[in-house]
């Protein structure tokens, strides 16, 4: 699920097709017809899926359409990477412990929406960011995996996302194959 520019996205695709994840990515939904990742989803050769959030009567109805998309595909994971909008009980309960969100921060700290000009204006000196499962509370539930990114006395909003943005690329296929291990679909390797 991608709202953005789908670099996480993208991301997620190579690492399961360069077998570092045993898995597929099926489908890709989006909340908007301009939204970056569906480019990147035609170029990539992944079947697409339009559910405008305006378009729905609420927030469940469209959790409701999401989650029978994925049913219908047989999907076990869902990976919200980049997905700006907040999932009801509906989704979380389509699929408890496999809906797995990114965030741009070492949470607990600065959960929700511009987390990292929050870390910014906090003027912390390491953030990061966050692979964890979904909960209903906004950007809470276990955590998968985290990486930390220094935050440089010259940095902007614009370079310390760039460098979160590298290390969620990085996190993310291991969130998603750790996630598929602790449920049993797929054999650890250790």
């Amino acid at each position: 699920m991608a709202s953005g520019e789908g670099s996480n996205f993208e991301a997620l695709v190579h690492a399961c097709r360069n077998g570092d994840i045993p898995a597929e990515v099926v489908l890709l939904v989006v909340n908007r017809e301009t939204c970056g990742a569906l480019s990147r989803a035609t170029r990539l050769e992944i079947p697409t899926l339009v559910l405008d959030h305006r378009a729905v009567a609420s927030r469940e109805e469209l959790d409701r359409r999401i989650a029978a998309s994925f049913q219908q595909r047989g999907v076990d994971l869902v990976v919200m990477a980049g997905w700006m909008r907040i999932v009801t009980e509906v989704l979380i309960g389509a699929y408890p412990e496999r809906l797995i969100n990114i965030h741009p921060s070492l949470l607990p700290s600065f959960r929700g929406a511009r987390a990292i000009q929050q870390a910014l204006d906090a003027q912390v000196r390491l953030s990061g960011c966050t692979a964890h499962l979904v909960e209903l509370e906004v950007d809470t539930g276990p955590i998968l995996v985290q990486a930390a990114v220094p935050v440089l006395e010259t940095d902007s909003a614009e370079t310390l996302s760039e460098r979160i943005h590298q290390q969620e690329h990085r996190i993310l296929p291991l969130a998603v194959q750790l996630a598929a291990e602790r449920l049993g679909l797929l054999e650890s390797n250790s």
